[in-house]
């Protein structure tokens, strides 16, 4: 995640002022409950979504798989699960604070964990640093965008974090596609793909309660983290995120948004239409910033306003490329190859 973007207040309506204390859980619609838990990160914590099942619950994302996490877990099966199993667990992508502990909590609950196909076999390849995944690959890239070989050798130090983050995976699960229809008691939620910032990130929306489980592709005061990977060096991933906003706009306007990181709110077309404008702004001073041959590196203060530690680093530099890489494919600006495979940006 990134650039706070607080939007005005006459454009969404939080219906909370603060979260749930660690531990303790609160019902924000019938039989969808609210956990949060923390992160060890700058941005630290996460919304986990827990749904009433008939005599069980199913649970949306599982928070990251450390032992602080797995503390709270505990309290919450002796606590807010109220001595029904969890059911099924669904995680909306692969990242760590999402898929953390559904393996975990699987082999707890002898449940089946559901999940789009490419985060299932993302998650899987980043773990294991195959198919072009891992910090090999993610070094190389960088380095041909710029960044410094001190920074490059920071990242190389810090070794496989994923893992860290999820350290195990699951090795099978039960595929969501677009589209598809999830029975959780008496309510149907329906799967809202999205792309850019995961491969198939999954949204629930449940038409009944009027309720979006949004995950990280709608955030009330940040922008979530879209970046280009060297599995797919030339890609385009900004624009598959804006075009995935389209789908989440169309919904009713007083949708309750649940969102992964911040408070739940109202004003879905205000907040899309605030993201759109913010990207918008940020890719405009991008292409003012090139009217010399630049790198994504030198251009992460333009989007980055603020000191970063390693980690943040670390996701700003995959974000200045998919800026740089969503100007390119549009013709703002032209790409340039040196004769050591560096790799520039500038205007035409």
């Amino acid at each position: 995640m990134n650039t706070s973007l607080a939007a005005p207040e006459s454009a969404l309506r939080f219906r909370w002022l603060e979260a749930p204390a660690a531990g303790t859980s609160r019902e924000v619609a019938p039989g969808v409950i609210w956990l949060r838990m923390p992160l060890p990160f700058a941005l630290d914590h996460i919304n986990l979504w827990l749904l009433a099942d008939g005599d069980a619950w199913t649970q949306v994302d599982c928070g990251y798989g450390d032992a602080a996490t797995r503390a709270l877990w505990q309290q919450h099966f002796s606590e807010t699960l109220k001595g029904r199993p969890i059911r099924h667990v669904i995680a909306t992508h692969y990242h760590p604070d999402h898929l953390g502990n559904a393996a975990w909590l699987a082999a707890r609950w002898d449940c089946a964990i559901a999940m789009p196909q490419a985060e299932y076999l993302t998650a899987h390849a980043i773990s294991d640093e195959h198919a072009g995944y891992g910090v090999a690959a993610t070094s190389a890239l960088f380095r041909t965008h710029g960044l410094a070989a001190e920074q490059v050798a920071a990242l190389e130090a810090r070794g496989n974090a994923y893992r860290r983050g999820v350290p195990e995976l699951p090795l099978s699960f039960a595929h969501l596609a677009a589209g598809d229809e999830i029975a959780v008691g008496p309510q149907r939620w329906r799967v809202i793909p999205g792309y850019g910032h995961s491969p198939e990130h999954a949204s629930l929306y449940c038409a009944d309660l009027g309720v979006l489980i949004s995950g990280d592709m709608l955030l009330p005061k940040i922008s979530t983290n879209v970046s280009v990977w060297p599995v797919e060096p030339d890609g385009d991933p900004l624009g598959r995120f804006l075009a995935s906003l389209d789908r989440l706009a169309e919904l009713p306007s007083g949708t309750l948004v649940l969102p992964s990181h911040g408070l739940p709110f109202v004003g879905i077309a205000a907040r899309v239409e605030q993201l759109r404008a913010h990207h918008a702004g940020r890719l405009a001073e991008l292409e003012a910033a090139a009217n010399r041959p630049v790198s994504a590196a030198e251009i992460v203060p333009v989007l980055f306003r603020r000191e970063l530690d390693l980690q943040q680093r670390f996701f700003a530099m995959g974000e200045a490329i998919a800026h740089l890489n969503h100007l390119w494919h549009r013709a703002r600006i032209k790409r340039l190859i040196t004769a050591d495979h560096a790799i520039r940006f500038v205007a035409p």
